[in-house]
């Protein structure tokens, strides 16, 4: 074997040459993509603010006993400091294993899993009807889609308000039930019916974005697809089934994790639909809530201990989904 070597320089064709310092790399990086750094630095100012430091702070609560009766306050001229102690990971261990975990956490874990199946469920089910119906060519399709998206565009206080008024003892909806004889049912106050109301409105509010996202999904669809399906003498099931389904793939699994984040958190229906009236409809996200402003004394540790639950259920679910995603991927190319 032979090397070859540079006269001049002493080194040897083939050797590497030495990787620079860690220093060396950055301040290479800086004046390669200098103005890069410069247009994403308010960016990262904004979401360390806004974002990371109260995550922080609230990862912080949860090692404490932090409520309203220790945490540093001002009561006229007087400045009382905290007093709080440092207790490592108990809140999560009462909130998990606690005396009364099944009434504080598990029951409301299990409703709001049931919460958000049946929400997202009947979200892309209904929402998929739609939009096969406005992909069709009809008469006044235009107003069709205006109207269906009008639930959308309303505030979400404005139609939670509505469907109050609607739902309420002397409402549009009893009324009209009393007028057929039929049984009116206590929406507002009976556990079952608030959470029937409660995912009745999720989904007037929810049906919308996942019509519009899924009508999207069927105009890209190739129409040499069904042509060659219908030449083939597929029926309109089995178009739908080998055809749009599989062509909405991409989409579909973008606005079901969309949907289920969303209705997981869903804090604005629930809380303005019953307020602090409906313990056993409250889902986790206003359960937090409740124990960090909702009561006398206030938790905060154990609010701030059930949002970083919520972000760990969340961050597995995600994760486990992408994967089950890329693996069902990877099945279908081969």
């Amino acid at each position: 074997m032979t090397v070859a070597i540079d006269r001049a320089t002493g080194k040897r064709h083939g050797d590497r040459a030495p990787r620079p310092g860690l220093g060396q790399r950055l301040k290479h990086g800086y004046r390669k993509h200098w103005y890069a750094y410069a247009m994403i630095t308010p960016v990262v100012v904004v979401l360390g603010v806004l974002v990371l430091y109260p995550l922080a702070y609230g990862f912080y609560l949860t090692l404490t006993d932090a409520n309203s009766l220790n945490t540093a306050r001002t009561i006229g001229v007087n400045e009382i400091e905290a007093t709080y102690k440092f207790i490592g990971l108990d809140n999560y261990a009462d909130i998990l294993w606690g005396p009364t975990a099944y009434d504080r956490f598990w029951s409301h874990f299990i409703w709001t899993i049931v919460w958000t199946a049946l929400c997202v469920g009947l979200h892309y089910t209904i929402g998929l009807g739609l939009a096969l119906l406005l992909n069709q060519k009809l008469r006044g399709r235009t107003l069709y889609r205006l109207i269906l998206v009008l639930p959308w565009a309303v505030p979400t206080f404005v139609t939670v308000f509505g469907w109050r008024f609607m739902l309420a003892d002397g409402g549009i909806i009893n009324s009209a039930l009393e007028t057929l004889h039929l049984p009116t049912p206590l929406w507002l106050e009976d556990t079952f019916w608030q959470r029937f109301a409660a995912i009745m409105v999720n989904t007037w509010c929810g049906v919308p974005f996942m019509m519009v996202s899924l009508l999207g999904g069927l105009q890209s669809i190739d129409s040499s697809l069904y042509e060659a399906s219908e030449m083939d003498g597929a029926n309109a099931w089995q178009r739908f089934r080998y055809v749009t389904l599989p062509g909405l793939r991409s989409v579909s699994s973008t606005v079901i994790l969309l949907g289920i984040i969303w209705t997981f958190n869903q804090f604005a229906i629930i809380f303005l639909l019953f307020g602090d009236t409906a313990p056993d409809a409250q889902i986790l996200v206003t359960w937090a809530y409740y124990l960090g402003f909702g009561q006398q004394p206030r938790d905060f540790a154990q609010s701030a201990a059930y949002g970083i639950l919520l972000l760990a259920i969340l961050i597995v679910f995600t994760s486990f989904y992408r994967r089950w995603l890329n693996r069902n991927d990877q099945q279908l190319a081969i």
